[in-house]
């Protein structure tokens, strides 16, 4: 692809599919006529349905096409027993290797492991032209060349990049083809870091593309799944809506297509799925793990699962995900995923909750401990404390690199939560225009990341806490405007809905006000546990604001 020619050209395309897709979307009136039923197909085929045509014979074709459909769906470890049997059966049979070498790493993150891929493609030859040789056809060598380029010398956004071109012209060359278009699709997604678009045009591509492809073929597990990352944001995530109603029936085999409609629930605020989903990935997850095998998908349903039970409300489960997840890390071993996560799930429990709780400092603090404990510290008066969290924050959003427009990663969470806490410190020392200072720095900071994908990152959303501190200060009016603004990046946000209701009435607005306490009553319709549940009824009962 020539970067500056092709993107603008894509530019001037994707809006035409663009109306196309929404016209689509929007035709799906309601979740029931979008949650079409599957039960007329092939019971064999839980893992979505692709035609992937191929010069293997049917016995390895067989294990292929299932293990391409898992792929799609990041079902890593279940895709490459597939491969690894369609090599068994035939040696030479040169997708199977280029199957496996998408296998060992995350598409949408870091690599971890560049010598498997590497490994499996020396597996089918020694060199890059013997391996060529062995493809089918013009379409085999296009797919196999492209990994080639990926799992090449040089540095990873430079063979990011130069996948994607190599799928781009594959694009050109096929575009009628389905599992083209999708493995194009996510090689754009792929790209979004390291080409560093920040205005979306990429996943708006990679999104229409892959609605094409799910309007041709609603069963495309990988047309549903990309679609979900591409609209993975709160302005778009109405496009995907369709896909994430379905996409779990495709591939319920496999744990992450159970967990993905969750992406775009919590981006729409519908926290009962959010739940749901993530029980339900977790059960597949558990069922599917073998001792030794990686624990990331328990791991992560477990996270995304108790993000979205705290803001139900139902605080009991919150716990029962962190002692599930105590004792995942304890009966499997884990001292990766698992084990950095329990830190992230306890910290998030304190800040949803406000049952402030502080813990010894030490080096191996995570950011998100560091900001419980320094908000905690606030609250309960340990001024030296918070003092410590916050200046362990600077270090950390000093010291950690990368790029954080995927996912949250990167130094500027670490320096948003400084800011929030060195905020919340100069206010309890009675420096109001100091803490307003700080916060706004963290603002101007948090402006320049994208939308959470997932659960709110930092843990307490600054413009949320911000509001909370602008109510403090009896400055109601901003208060409103920095609580309307997270409501956009988190819609039906429960916390960020009583700071509104709050800050309405103070500004003297009850039917705004009573409308707001509304919208967090029905979020948390089958909780017991907040405390402000009293509140929001006692203001909508009597008529008269809030004391609290």
């Amino acid at each position: 692809m020539n970067r500056g020619v092709s993107l603008v050209a894509a530019f001037i395309v994707v809006p035409i599919v663009w109306l196309g897709a929404a016209g689509c979307a929007v035709s799906v009136g309601s979740e029931a006529e979008a949650a079409t039923d599957v039960s007329d197909f092939d019971a064999s085929v839980d893992v979505g349905s692709i035609d992937f045509a191929t010069s293997a014979g049917e016995d390895a074709q067989e294990h292929f096409i299932r293990g391409v459909a898992i792929l799609h769906s990041f079902g890593y470890e279940q895709a490459r027993e597939q491969f690894h049997a369609a090599q068994e059966i035939e040696p030479d049979f040169a997708l199977a290797y280029w199957g496996e070498t998408l296998t060992y790493n995350h598409p949408l993150l870091p690599e971890r492991d560049l010598e498997s891929p590497r490994d499996a493609l020396k597996r089918l030859g020694a060199t890059r032209e013997e391996r060529a040789a062995k493809a089918g056809d013009e379409r085999e060598r296009g797919f196999l060349a492209a990994v080639e380029d990926l799992f090449d010398e040089g540095e990873l956004a430079d063979r990011r990049i130069a996948y994607m071109e190599a799928m781009e012209r594959l694009y050109e060359q096929y575009p009628d083809d389905d599992e083209v278009a999708a493995f194009y699709a996510l090689s754009l997604l792929q790209a979004v870091g390291p080409l560093g678009d920040d205005s979306f045009r990429l996943n708006v591509l990679a999104g229409s593309i892959a609605l094409g492809v799910f309007e041709r073929n609603p069963y495309h597990p990988g047309a549903a799944h990309y679609i979900i990352h591409a609209f993975d944001d709160p302005v778009h995530a109405p496009l995907a809506l369709p896909a994430a109603y379905r996409f779990a029936d495709i591939a319920a085999a496999v744990s992450h297509a159970r967990h993905m409609p969750s992406h775009i629930f919590i981006q729409r605020g519908m926290w009962d799925r959010v739940s749901k989903s993530n029980d339900s990935a977790y059960e597949a997850a558990v069922a599917l793990w073998d001792p030794g095998e990686r624990v990331g998908d328990m791991v992560h349903s477990l996270d995304w699962g108790q993000y979205g039970d705290l803001q139900r409300g139902d605080y009991a489960k919150a716990r029962e995900w962190i002692a599930e997840l105590d004792d995942l890390v304890e009966r499997t071993g884990d001292e990766g995923r698992g084990k950095s996560t329990v830190p992230l799930v306890r910290a998030r429990y304190i800040v949803e909750t406000e049952e402030w709780e502080t813990r010894e400092i030490t080096d191996d603090t995570s950011s998100s401990e560091l900001l419980a404990t320094g908000i905690s510290a606030v609250h309960t008066g340990d001024l030296d404390l918070a003092r410590e969290a916050a200046a362990r924050l600077r270090k950390a959003g000093e010291r950690q690199s990368g790029d954080s427009s995927t996912f949250q990663r990167g130094p500027k969470p670490a320096q948003v939560m400084h800011h929030e806490v060195a905020g919340l410190i100069r206010l309890a020392e009675g420096d109001a225009d100091g803490a307003v200072e700080l916060f706004d720095k963290g603002l101007a900071i948090a402006s320049t990341m994208g939308p959470p994908r997932g659960a709110a990152s930092p843990i307490k959303p600054i413009r949320e806490l911000y509001g909370e501190v602008l109510l403090q200060l009896e400055r109601p009016e901003d208060a409103i405007a920095q609580f309307e603004d997270q409501l956009l990046y988190t819609p039906n946000r429960p916390r960020t809905l009583l700071g509104l209701a709050r800050a309405l009435s103070a500004a003297g607005d009850r039917a705004a006000a009573s409308e707001a306490y509304r919208s967090l009553l029905e979020m948390w319709a089958d909780a017991t546990e907040p405390k402000e549940l009293a509140e929001a009824r006692e203001f909508l009962a009597s008529g008269a604001a809030p004391t609290g």
